[in-house]
């Protein structure tokens, strides 16, 4: 499908286009959190919830490794997958600190499964979560 550096960039297009220029940091928080409920929803029945969460919490832990200042706020994550709470941080974060976190764990958390299964296949897992951010009408065949 797409290599990694693409689908990162397919990733900072799907969550821009869900952002789509709010400058409400509670509609960023929700557009983030959205594409991990998504994630969940269609990985869970491929490697399971404890599979989902062990990515996740991973993922949060390589970004804490990043930024370490921000082990405060979200540390407690690491140790559960809370969806909500996740949420509720980054409404207490300026847009660019939450799309930073959003971009980045989404990023890595793609790159772990990229590494587990492979980036073709991990690709097409995803494909609803990114699809789904930029649906609208079908495109008409202009062929005929």
């Amino acid at each position: 499908m797409f290599a990694e550096s693409e689908a990162g960039q397919r990733i900072a297009a799907c969550l821009t286009h869900r952002v789509n220029g709010s400058e409400e940091v509670s509609e960023v928080a929700e557009a983030i959190v959205s594409m991990f409920e998504e994630i969940e929803t269609s990985l869970t029945p491929i490697i399971g919830p404890k599979g989902v969460a062990a990515l996740h919490r991973r993922s949060l832990h390589l970004y804490l490794s990043k930024h370490p200042l921000r082990g405060d706020n979200y540390g407690m994550l690491v140790v559960g997958m809370d969806i909500q709470a996740l949420k509720a941080l980054l409404a207490e974060e300026s847009i660019p600190d939450a799309l930073l976190f959003g971009q980045e764990v989404l990023n890595t958390y793609y790159a772990l499964l990229a590494t587990l299964i492979g980036s073709s296949l991990a690709a097409r897992l995803l494909l609803d979560v990114w699809e789904h951010s930029f649906s609208g009408p079908p495109a008409q065949d202009t062929s005929q």
